[in-house]
């Protein structure tokens, strides 16, 4: 995995703006701690850090080719899981290789197939080439989004980046935010609508799309959905291609030539990764898990989270005969790297969620290189609520944001008028329903559950995979998420709901198609999410940061809140605020959290509102 960045101009020369490019591939060294690249063309400049993970010598970036066609050059973030496959295609083309890097595969798969390239890739990625001869910019993002692209195009000039802090340091892009951009944080906060770069001025490459840019300025397009269609397979057929089709995936993410560990909660999704990998690995298998320091002592059960991870987590290890590495975070530590949370994702996000996620692939780093991790399963089979509610279901909203009345009860009435942020969430929730495709014929609740499946696809998972891509490559580590394979997701679409909730449990027909390879008490285990802390510590640590932050005059806090709320919010240890901000888990403790992030990113990245 990578960090790329890169600054076409029409207007000028770019050959002796190096120092501005090598500021922009600065800001990504934390995502490519093992080298750094520069490639300097005259209409282009691209820079490259690079995490090695395979063919350390064979795949420096930036990558040129030279062919009878012209010059080419790349700069790539990804990982493709069926290199083998594509680069015996290319040779049988007549490409001849001169590395083993995938690196080399995805630029002379553009040669070879152009704006068709993406299609042909099973994988995680976001690139740019430059096609010297033709003066053409290309790139692409995965079909699922794992991997991020940032852009801001502007009179003859595009910039580029994997994360928002790349762009921002270009001297031509200030970090402002318009209504809209106010608008997004406050109503959909930490989530954001597809292709918003929340600043003015940038955007995010979709999921599935590709561009091209030219003197004739900025063209994108999708080259990639899911479609509506019948599902051809009884239901043991279903069970037999899905765990067919998972443990293929598994050993495809498994290839790398740095060590290699699972993620593992004692959930059904982690645990059937890693009891996979284990299945599939020579050596003894790595798994790791985080718990909270003191959590046993708080812990408080719900619907939503029936019961701790601890001893599922430690009857999953015994099962697989792994070594198992239990990391346990302090509250201090949690507290303290909120801050840290915030520059990794460049934007406020998931309060302490996002800070344990940070801290804890920091601490597998120091042994491992790269990850299996479970996310997306209960987006792809329908795991959460709003999936079996009929009332959920019929509703036009997002299911997972149900405070936006008391996000506006909370705002000055000024700033609650101006934004009208009801109206703003639910035009979201229905620009991403509208897309849904359909199938003719289905009954109502079908195509409902039809919508609901997009609207988690292109924004819950999008926000989780998000989440998982900043907080890993902040510290310099590779993760994987099987259950993004894009296989995997056009399966799924179609299988009908009464498989997918096969014997009333949620992911039904997964946990059949997983039989035999977990415990049945695992295999059947409620959902339970990620964790997050129960501790009173937690709680008043981050009271006093947000009493700090609202003492400060500085502060955009009482600027956008009534001052009351704030201190009632504090003095409630969050309850006052009755519903989560966001989800399941952002109730209390997290809501102050998230506006201590939200102060500090006004404040760490100079935010001003063009308003």
């Amino acid at each position: 995995m990578c960090g790329i960045t890169g600054w076409i101009s029409w207007k000028r020369p770019l050959t002796s703006e190096w120092e501005t490019i090598e500021k922009m591939v600065r800001t990504l060294h934390k995502r490519g701690p093992d080298a750094f690249g520069i490639k300097s063309m005259h209409h282009a400049l691209f820079g490259h850090t690079r995490l090695t993970v395979i063919d350390p010598a064979g795949g420096a970036q930036p990558m040129s080719v030279k062919t009878e066609s012209g010059e080419y050059t790349l700069i790539y973030n990804g990982e493709l899981y069926n290199t083998d496959e594509i680069r015996a295609e290319l040779k049988r083309n007549g490409h001849l290789f001169s590395t083993r890097s995938d690196t080399e595969v995805v630029l002379r798969a553009y040669i070879e197939w152009r704006e068709n390239c993406p299609k042909y890739f099973n994988g995680i990625f976001a690139f740019a080439v430059w096609d010297h001869k033709r003066e053409v910019c290309f790139g692409a993002r995965d079909r699922l989004g794992v991997k991020p692209f940032f852009y801001a195009e502007k009179e003859g000039e595009l910039l580029f980046g994997s994360e928002l802090k790349a762009i921002l340091a270009h001297p031509d892009q200030q970090a402002l935010i318009t209504l809209e951009g106010l608008q997004e944080l406050l109503s959909m906060g930490p989530s954001r609508r597809p292709g918003s770069g929340v600043f003015k001025g940038i955007e995010e490459l979709r999921p599935a799309y590709a561009f091209k840019y030219t003197r004739s300025g900025l063209k994108k397009w999708r080259y990639w959905n899911v479609k509506s269609e019948n599902h051809p397979h009884t239901e043991q057929e279903t069970a037999v291609y899905l765990r067919e089709l998972f443990e293929d995936t598994v050993s495809r993410q498994l290839v790398s030539d740095k060590p290699i560990c699972t993620f593992l909660s004692g959930g059904v999704d982690s645990s059937a990764i890693s009891a996979a990998a284990a299945l599939q690995i020579e050596e003894k298998l790595h798994s790791c898990s985080i718990s909270y320091e003191e959590n046993d002592l708080h812990y408080q059960p719900d619907l939503f989270k029936p019961s701790d991870d601890g001893p599922w987590i430690q009857k999953m290890s015994a099962h697989l005969s792994s070594a198992h590495h239990d990391r346990v975070i302090s509250q201090a530590e949690l507290a303290g790297r909120l801050k840290d949370a915030v520059r990794a994702r460049d934007l406020p996000g998931m309060a302490d969620i996002d800070s344990s996620l940070l801290w804890f692939c920091e601490q597998i780093k120091k042994d491992f290189t790269v990850a299996l991790s479970g996310e997306c399963a209960d987006e792809i089979f329908g795991g959460y609520p709003w999936f079996q509610q009929e009332r959920l279901l019929m509703n036009e909203g997002f299911p997972w944001i149900t405070s936006v009345k008391e996000r506006e009860a909370f705002m000055l009435p000024d700033w609650h008028k101006k934004l009208e942020l009801e109206q703003y969430l639910l035009d979201q929730s229905r620009a991403i329903r509208v897309e849904t495709p359909q199938q003719e014929g289905e009954t109502l609740i079908t195509q409902k559950r039809r919508e609901m499946a997009y609207l988690n696809m292109i924004s819950f998972m999008t926000t989780l995979l998000d989440r998982k891509d900043r907080m890993s490559m902040a510290a310099g580590l590779e993760v994987r998420v099987p259950f993004a394979d894009h296989r995997i997701v056009e399966y799924a679409w179609n299988i009908p709901w009464r498989m997918k909730q096969l014997g009333g449990s949620e992911k039904g027909i997964l946990r059949k198609a997983l039989e035999g390879l977990l415990p049945d008490e695992v295999l059947y285990r409620k959902k339970s999410p990620y964790p997050k802390t129960y501790h009173p510590a937690y709680t008043e640590a981050v009271k006093q940061m947000l009493k700090g932050r609202i003492a400060n005059s500085s502060s955009v806090l009482p600027e956008l809140f009534e001052r009351s709320k704030l201190e009632e919010l504090i003095q409630t240890d969050g309850a006052s605020f009755k519903v989560p901000w966001f989800g399941q888990l952002m109730k209390g403790p997290q809501l102050i959290a998230y506006l201590v992030q939200l102060d500090e990113w006004f404040e760490i990245y100079g935010v001003k509102m063009d308003i």
